[in-house]
């Protein structure tokens, strides 16, 4: 597992993420109840707390992804803008974000579960970084 270099998330959005884990809509309990077997060998937390008052739906720490649960509310209003904003700052601290419709998980979990694994596994580096003050990492042959 590599070091999670998100924003650490303040007291309030760890209180708002706490709430949420226990008001999770029916597409998010889903989507969880597969994202929890680790698919892909990867690990994802759910509402995950970062910055002043942000809460990730899910967050993958290897893969800098983040997962969002679109309802139909995030198409009224200033929502578009809000979540463009708030892409554009996770996008700044290098986390990008998948947007997933609520509607899209009700009908195809598997297809919405793969679809997060391939988006995830191609944003994994290629090694892991070298631990610093350690030894530099071998070739692929083990020649030094």
């Amino acid at each position: 597992m590599f070091r999670d270099v998100a924003p650490k998330g303040k007291v309030k959005a760890v209180r708002q993420s706490r709430r949420l884990r226990r008001e999770m809509t029916l597409p998010e309990i889903l989507l969880w109840q597969e994202l929890r077997k680790r698919p892909g060998d990867l690990k994802f937390r759910r509402q995950r707390p970062t910055g002043e008052k942000l809460s990730l739906d899910f967050y993958c720490s290897d893969a800098r992804l983040a997962i969002e649960v679109d309802g139909e509310a995030h198409s009224r209003g200033d929502r578009p803008q809000r979540d463009a904003r708030r892409d554009a700052w996770l996008a700044s601290a290098g986390i990008a974000t998948l947007r997933i419709a609520a509607i899209d998980i009700l009908r195809d979990i598997e297809g919405v579960v793969g679809h997060i694994v391939v988006t995830a596994r191609a944003r994994l580096p290629l090694h892991h970084p070298a631990v610093p003050g350690g030894p530099p990492p071998r070739d692929e042959l083990g020649e030094e």
